[in-house]
């Protein structure tokens, strides 16, 4: 079962990155020591896309 975004969201906040805002349903984080970027997209009740989870987890992994 995918994850929903808001979940996704929840792990990316917990692990240190930081909302820049976005554009309709974009939201861009950023890491605060690295500087890397990662876009999430959708309502916060829809299902996480494998790619996105994909995208985070690995995201997640370079920059602890």
């Amino acid at each position: 079962m995918p994850k929903k975004i808001r979940e996704v969201e929840n792990l990316v906040l917990k692990a240190g990155w930081n909302n820049r805002g976005g554009k309709g349903s974009h939201r861009n984080y950023v890491h605060s020591i690295t500087g890397a970027v990662v876009t999430i997209c959708g309502r916060a009740g829809d299902d996480c896309p494998r790619y996105l989870e994909h995208q985070i987890t690995k995201a997640l992994e370079e920059n602890p």
